[in-house]
């Protein structure tokens, strides 16, 4: 069976294909758009970024590894000076 070409399903599909790539343009550019205002008012707040925020953290549990052991210590040298007493 031969296939006949109808030119006017060949058109509304063509015509079809690009409203699709004209959605996905659009669609593009206004993520774009969205992106670059979100950008804009976040980087208005004060927020701290994750880079900064990891780093503080790490400190903290650094010094509060470094009080555990000072604590410790002073506990020791207490009951030294309690024994000599």
């Amino acid at each position: 069976m031969p296939q006949t070409r109808n030119p006017f399903i060949h058109d509304v599909s063509r015509l079809m294909m690009d409203a699709a790539g004209i959605a996905q343009g659009v669609r593009r550019e206004v993520d774009g758009v969205v992106r670059h205002q979100m950008l804009r008012l976040l980087d208005g707040m004060d927020l701290v970024r994750r880079e900064e925020f990891d780093a503080v953290r790490e400190m903290a549990i650094r010094a509060r590894d470094e009080n555990d052991r000072l604590a410790e210590r002073l506990a020791e040298l207490e009951a030294k000076l309690a024994d000599k007493a």
